[in-house]
């Protein structure tokens, strides 16, 4: 048994740091493809944004941990509406840092991602992300919630253990894609907000009272990293 987990070990590791071939050109261009398919259309996506919205808040979970405040927990709604509250300085640097990584976390989550896909490393994304799932969970305070984060970890748990290789590359790509696009229409759909005279209280607005810039310049901020990640993340995809 010792013999065959001392075999196993090195196998695992070398499988997570190793590199997977580059799946076919039209394999990427499909899950592309894809990915804009339940992003644009409203129907689809008032439910495939619950993933953007895992995305969202644990981008603020993330940063208020690695800027020094306590993550006391994460709500997931239904409308695809969601809540991260740490506790810290009401203002400052950390805090600052916390309230832009929400519209920001998931094209750049896209844009690494597109990193490592490039680079072949398409199990350790699926690995990653699997972590990154499971240590969300441990925050998560309610029940959609957590049945929402269980669901994403269970499918990535799935293609990366039983799958083929072929399959592996075509979710993964898939899962970068939606990111880089997905992350894409959150900030346009809060300047519509902003101009009907809704979303007060939004992150835009919150940075605005914290650094005293207007919230039109955040937004354009989230426009900016959005933009800029599905560009590049989207050129290291296609191998330009």
């Amino acid at each position: 048994m010792a013999s065959t987990a001392a075999t196993a070990l090195p196998d695992l590791w070398d499988r997570l740091i190793g590199t997977q071939p580059d799946p076919d050109l039209w394999v990427v261009v499909a899950t592309a493809l894809a990915a804009l398919a339940v992003v644009v259309p409203h129907t689809l996506w008032r439910v495939s944004r619950n993933a953007i919205t895992i995305a969202h808040e644990g981008g603020h979970g993330l940063v208020a941990l690695l800027s020094g405040r306590t993550l006391t927990g994460i709500r997931l709604h239904s409308d695809t509406s969601g809540l991260t509250v740490s506790r810290g300085k009401p203002y400052g640097v950390g805090m600052i840092l916390t309230a832009a990584a929400g519209y920001t976390a998931p094209p750049l989550l896209g844009l690494g991602g597109a990193a490592l896909l490039a680079a072949g490393h398409i199990t350790l994304l699926l690995w990653v992300a699997t972590a990154l799932l499971v240590a969300m969970l441990v925050m998560i305070r309610n029940a959609y919630g957590a049945l929402t984060v269980v669901l994403t970890g269970g499918a990535f748990l799935l293609v990366s253990w039983l799958a083929g290789s072929q399959v592996q590359a075509a979710f993964a790509y898939a899962v970068v894609w939606f990111l880089l696009l997905g992350g894409v229409r959150p900030a346009f759909e809060l300047q519509a907000k902003r101009a009907r005279g809704g979303a007060g209280d939004s992150d835009a607005d919150q940075l605005s009272r914290l650094t005293h810039v207007p919230a039109g310049l955040w937004l354009f901020l989230f426009h900016a990293v959005s933009l800029c990640s599905l560009m590049g993340g989207g050129r290291w995809l296609l191998g330009l």
